[in-house]
């Protein structure tokens, strides 16, 4: 074992390292061996603080929830106190997010991983959710806010993936999501001001 394997910031080393791998290559490219190789330390080394793959992926995953939350914190900090507005604010930040990192998105949202329950990666991502069910039952109170909610969120994450697709600036052309993200906000909660 060499001196750096042994250094207590090798686990956070491990993990920068794949978050950079993720956003330069893709989630395909987070092999143990690539992440030790760009880390500087033997292919058995990540095994020491990661026990299996998932671990690594869920810690690097944990990262990009870190990384969504920080952002929506951020741009909620300066957006008006109404919660349609902030519903708004919440939706760019998370289109945004997701088109300009698509490998660390893709990753976020492996379903082995959020099911693998490895370093609370799901409880990581459920208070962005409750912020989201939140704002809805603030603009519909008289709806299941979870529900809706839901529906919001996965269609907020179908844009995403289709327009990263290219898809979407086919059929719906333009080439800015934003139009398409205030739809999507009115056909869930109504028109904005009972337009």
């Amino acid at each position: 074992m060499s001196l750096s394997e042994s250094e207590p910031g090798l686990r956070t080393r491990l993990v920068d390292v794949g978050a950079e791998l993720v956003a330069a290559e893709g989630a395909g490219a987070l092999t143990l061996r690539e992440i030790a190789r760009r880390a500087g330390v033997s292919h058995g080394a990540p095994r020491r603080y990661f026990p299996t793959h998932l671990e690594l992926l869920s810690a690097i995953a944990r990262r990009g929830f870190t990384d969504l939350a920080g952002r929506a914190e951020t741009a909620l900090a300066d957006a008006a106190p109404d919660p349609r507005t902030r519903l708004t604010v919440l939706g760019r930040v998370y289109l945004e997010f997701a088109l300009g990192n698509r490998g660390m998105y893709e990753l976020m949202f492996r379903h082995d991983l959020l099911a693998s329950g490895h370093l609370g990666l799901r409880e990581t991502s459920l208070p962005l959710f409750g912020l989201l069910v939140d704002l809805v039952g603030r603009v519909r109170p008289e709806a299941d806010a979870r529900l809706v909610a839901g529906a919001l969120w996965a269609n907020l994450h179908g844009i995403a993936q289709l327009w990263g697709w290219g898809s979407l600036q086919l059929t719906a052309g333009g080439g800015d999501f934003v139009p398409l993200l205030h739809a999507t906000l009115d056909a869930h909660l109504g028109p904005e001001g009972g337009r």
